[in-house]
C-alpha cells in the first residue's frame, strides 16, 4: 500500500474527479458516507455529537458527516468556523445542506466571537477543522480551541488528520495545539505522520477507510514510502525443490555471544535454523562453546580464538550469508576484529547490536562497509551512528540518507518497522506488537534475515520477508500468550506458524 504525500494526495483527487468522472462535491459526499457508517459503527444514535468543522475540503467533510448522522436520529450540534469569509465552495455547498437539514439540532457560523459548548463526558467531538492539506501550526483562536478541546473529557474522531497534525513533517509543529483524538478516520490511505510513535496521542486508533479513489490513479503516483501487505510477503516466498538437501538450502555463519551474554548468540542461532537455513555455524568465544552445544545441538559450534571476546576476523568463503553483532561485546580487540571481518567478507552481511554501537564509536569505518550491508539498528544505536534526532520524521531521513550513501539496506526497528532501501525507498512493516519489547528481539530478527540470506533470498526481500515474519511469529505468539509475557524465544517458537500461515498450509 502506497502512502502518499499531502501534495500527492491532491493530486489523487484531482485525477479521480477528472478520470472517474465524478463531481468534487459527489466524491465528498461519498467520502462523507464511508465516515458517518464507520462512525456509526462505533458510537451509538444515542451519543450526543458536537462538529466543529474548518473552512477547507475537511471543513465540507465534516459537515456532510454532521448531516448525514442527524439523518440517521442523532443529536448534532454544528460549529462552521469562518474566520476569513472565505469556505472552499464544497464546503459552501455542504453549509447550505446543512442549514437545510431540519434535523440538525442547531448550527453555528463563527466569524468572529465564539461561545465554546459546554464538552461532556458522553459526547462525541468530530474534529473537521483542518486536514491533510495543513502546511503550518496552528495559533491564535483555533490553537486556543483545539486546547479547549483536548482539555474536554469527550471523546474525538478525528477526519483524515487530527487538526494540527502535519502529514509528513512536524518537527516544528506546536504539539501543545493539536487535537488529541480518541479515533482517526483517515481516509483510502494512512498518512506518513501516523505511523510515528510520538504522534500516537494525537492519532490514537487508526482507521484507514477506503473512498474508492482511482486506482489508476494510485498506481500512477510514484510514491517513496509503501506499507507491506501480505500478498506482497507470499509473493516472494521461496518453495522447495522436493529433491533438496541441506547443502542446496544455504549455509549461514553468525559470530555472536560474548561471554556472559551466550543467550543472544543461542537466539540468534536458533532463529536462524527456523528461518529455513540448511546448516548454521555459530562463532563464539571458548567459554560459551559447552552451553551453545547443548542449547542448540542442530549448530555447529566455531570456537573463537579467544576465552571471553570475538578477536579475530575468521574466512567466510564457505557460507552463503553472515550475521554480526548480537551479544558481541564492544571491547577495542573486538571492535578491530569486527571492521576486518565485515571488509573481508564477500557474502551478504546482517550486523545489528554491538556491530552497530561498535560503529557508532568509530564512525569514520562507516565509509568502508561493503555496498548491500544490511544494518538493523534501533533508535539509540542509529543516534549512536548518525546523531540524535528530533522526532521521527529526521530520524527516518537519516536512515534513507544512510542506505543510499552506503548503498545498503538500513532497518529502523519500531512499531512500525521501517525498511530503507539504497535507492532512497522506504517499506514500513505492518506486522508485530508491542510484547515484542523485550531482550533478545532484536537477535531474533538477525537470525531471520540471515538465514532467509543464506537460503538464498535477495537482500531487499530477506529484509522485507524478514521483518515481516518477526511481526507476525510475534502477533501469532501474542494471540495465544498474550502481549505482557511474551519473550524472544517465543517468537522463534512461533515461526513455523508464521511460515504456514503465509504459504496456506493448514
Amino acid at each position: 500500500m502506497k502512502i502518499f504525500t499531502s501534495h500527492q494526495i491532491r493530486e489523487l483527487d484531482k485525477f479521480t474527479i477528472e478520470h472517474e468522472p465524478i463531481s468534487s462535491i459527489d466524491l465528498m459526499e461519498r467520502a462523507a458516507k464511508t465516515l458517518s457508517y464507520a462512525i456509526m459503527d462505533i458510537w451509538p444514535v444515542s451519543t450526543p455529537v458536537v462538529v466543529f468543522s474548518g473552512p477547507g475540503n475537511n471543513g465540507g467533510d465534516a459537515l456532510a458527516v454532521a448531516r448525514i448522522l442527524a439523518e440517521q436520529g442523532y443529536h448534532v450540534s454544528v460549529y462552521l468556523f469562518n474566520i476569513s469569509g472565505h469556505l472552499s465552495p464544497d464546503c459552501a455547498t455542504n453549509k447550505k445542506r446543512v442549514k437545510e437539514c431540519k434535523r440538525i439540532d442547531m448550527f453555528t457560523e463563527v466569524i468572529q466571537e465564539f461561545d465554546p459548548p459546554v464538552l461532556e463526558k458522553e459526547m462525541l467531538v468530530i474534529d473537521g477543522l483542518f486536514g491533510s492539506g495543513l502546511n503550518k501550526p496552528l495559533a491564535g483562536g483555533f490553537a486556543s480551541l483545539v486546547k479547549y478541546i483536548n482539555a474536554s473529557p469527550s471523546q474525538v474522531a478525528s477526519i483524515d488528520m487530527p487538526s494540527g497534525l502535519m502529514t509528513e513533517d512536524n518537527t516544528y509543529n506546536v504539539r501543545a495545539n493539536t487535537i488529541k483524538a480518541t479515533r482517526t478516520f483517515t481516509l483510502q490511505q494512512p498518512k506518513l505522520a501516523c505511523l510515528f510513535a510520538e504522534n500516537q496521542e494525537f492519532v490514537g486508533q487508526l482507521h484507514v477507510l477506503d473512498i474508492h479513489l482511482s486506482q489508476e490513479g494510485i498506481n500512477k503516483i510514484e510514491a517513496q514510502y509503501t506499507i507491506t501487505e501480505e500478498d506482497d510477503i507470499r509473493s516472494l516466498l521461496l518453495r522447495r525443490n522436493p529433491f533438496a538437501h541441506k547443502g542446496q538450502m544455504g549455509n549461514a555463519l553468525l559470530i555472536a555471544g560474548c561471554y556472559g551474554m551466550a543467550g543472544a548468540a543461542i537466539l540468534a542461532t536458533k532463529a536462524c535454523l527456523r528461518a529455513g537455513a540448511g546448516k548454521v555455524t555459530i562463532n563464539s568465544p571458548k567459554r560459551n562453546i559447552p552451553i551453545l552445544q547443548v542449547a542448540v545441538p542442530e549448530a555447529v559450534v566455531q570456537i573463537g580464538s579467544e576465552e571471553t571476546i570475538f578477536a579475530e576476523a575468521v574466512e567466510t568463503d564457505d557460507f552463503h550469508a553472515l550475521g554480526i553483532g548480537p551479544g558481541l561485546g564492544q571491547s577495542e580487540q573486538t571492535a578491530i576484529a569486527l571492521i576486518t571481518q565485515l571488509r573481508r567478507s564477500q557474502c551478504p552481511i546482517v550486523a545489528d547490536a554491538d556491530a552497530l554501537n561498535i560503529l557508532g564509536n568509530h564512525r569514520a569505518w562507516m565509509q568502508q562497509l561493503p555496498k548491500g550491508i544490511i544494518l538493523t539498528p534501533h533508535p539509540k544505536e542509529l543516534a549512536r551512528m548518525e546523531s540524535h534526532s528530533a522526532d521521527s520524521y529526521e530520524r527516518l531521513t537519516k536512515a534513507r540518507n544512510m542506505a543510499e550513501r552506503l548503498q545498503g539496506y538500513v532497518i529502523v526497528k519500531g512499531h512500525y518497522t521501517a525498511i530503507c532501501m539504497p535507492d532512497g525507498h522506504i517499506l514500513f512493516n505492518p506486522t508485530g506488537n508491542a510484547g515484542m519489547a523485550t531482550a533478545g528481539s532484536g537477535d531474533v530478527l538477525t537470525g531471520i534475515i540471515t538465514g532467509l540470506l543464506a537460503r538464498g533470498y535477495k537482500p531487499q526481500d530477506a529484509c522485507v520477508v524478514g521483518v515481516y515474519l518477526h511481526g507476525l511469529a510475534g502477533d501469532l505468539a501474542a494471540d495465544d500468550i498474550g502481549e505482557e509475557s511474551l519473550t524472544a524465544g517465543d517468537i522463534i517458537q512461533y515461526l513455523p506458524k508464521a511460515f504456514k500461515h503465509l504459504s496456506g498450509e493448514r
